[in-house]
């Protein structure tokens, strides 16, 4: 018999560090969150959930909250808060359908007006954290109420009622307002090139290094020689930009602009984001997880209509569905810090 020692079978190594990749991951905990909830209600809902109608019904809303919850997901890893969307929007909203519809303007107009409205408000959002060093809840709670209470007194004013209509010509409506084979908004192609676009700014322009430091420790960001003051003028004034651009696109669809819409995006646009795996301390998440916990909040927030489910039950869900996704990314984290010290 040879004297050769047979070689023992080990585990390999990229299997642990694979692991702990997944682990890591801030979608990880998201993409769980969102196969459990799809299953639940296919199961509950039949056929109808599953077929276009209920493909249409979740995907409408996803579009919708998904452009504003892009945005607020960056300002969070980056360590700040927007609550003025809910602001924003009806104020976008109002501002083009009293330019177009009030004034009778060219479509164009009150569009270009509508996108200024929500730049402007960023750009004071913006602005007044980094003069005052306030925290950005009180910052933007004060500029919401502020633009809640302009928008009515100066919608009053000028058209003599809280609501505003619209009629849209054709290439408007084409372009914001289309229905594809009656029940797909355009807004979801929308919302897939604004998915692609800060995807792009996060994950793959240096841009996105600076994101995750601001998040990290603004003033370690700023002594590496990190504009941090016009990264954070910059990204209020996205925030802006895509509630407006949801705003618009509104009154394009529904042919008019009401004062008090827009509120249930504050927290639900929020909700997404943290489903989908960013952290409320800034510093850690995805746009892939944000795409994903807008998907899992409309499913449950539309699958209740589908199972026949109390809507007060369908609140219950959705927010025992933000703690279990809290727990679940805070142990996925606990994990892969534990898988790292053992590494290590």
């Amino acid at each position: 018999m040879s004297n050769e020692t047979l070689p023992t079978r080990t585990a390999r190594p990229g299997a642990g560090a694979a692991l702990m990749r997944l682990t890591r991951r801030p979608e990880t905990g998201a993409v769980i969150g969102l196969i459990a909830v799809y299953t639940f209600f296919a199961l509950l809902g039949g056929p109808v959930f599953t077929g276009p109608a209920g493909f249409a019904s979740w995907l409408n809303i996803a579009a919708e909250i998904g452009i504003v919850a892009l945005p607020v997901g960056l300002l969070m890893i980056s360590g700040e808060l927007d609550i003025s969307v809910g602001a924003t929007i009806p104020a976008a909203s109002l501002t083009t359908a009293i330019l177009a519809g009030h004034y009778d303007l060219p479509d164009y107009v009150g569009v270009l007006g509508g996108l200024g409205v929500g730049l402007m408000i960023g750009f004071v959002n913006g602005m007044l954290l980094i003069r005052t060093g306030l925290p950005s809840l009180i910052i933007t709670i004060g500029t919401m109420f502020g633009v809640m209470g302009l928008t009515l007194g100066l919608t009053v004013m000028i058209a003599g009622s809280t609501g505003v209509f619209l009629m849209s010509d054709v290439a408007t409506r084409f372009v914001l307002g289309q229905f594809i084979g009656g029940m797909f908004q355009v807004t979801i192609f929308w919302w897939l090139a604004f998915v692609a676009a800060f995807g792009f700014l996060l994950h793959v322009s240096p841009v996105g290094n600076w994101i995750f430091a601001l998040g990290g420790d603004r003033v370690s960001a700023r002594n590496a020689g990190i504009p941090t003051d016009k990264l954070t003028v910059a990204l209020y004034m996205m925030s802006g930009f895509c509630a407006a651009f949801v705003g618009v696109s509104q009154v394009v669809v529904y042919n008019s602009a009401q004062v008090l819409a827009g509120q249930s995006f504050i927290f639900n646009s929020i909700m997404c984001v943290v489903i989908g795996g960013v952290l409320l301390t800034g510093g850690f998440g995805s746009i892939v997880g944000i795409v994903i916990g807008t998907m899992t909040f409309s499913i449950v927030n539309q699958g209740v209509f589908f199972t026949g489910i109390d809507p007060n039950v369908g609140s219950v869900i959705i927010g025992a569905l933000l703690l279990v996704a809290v727990m679940t990314n805070d142990g996925f984290r606990a994990l892969a810090l534990n898988l790292t010290s053992k590494k290590k």
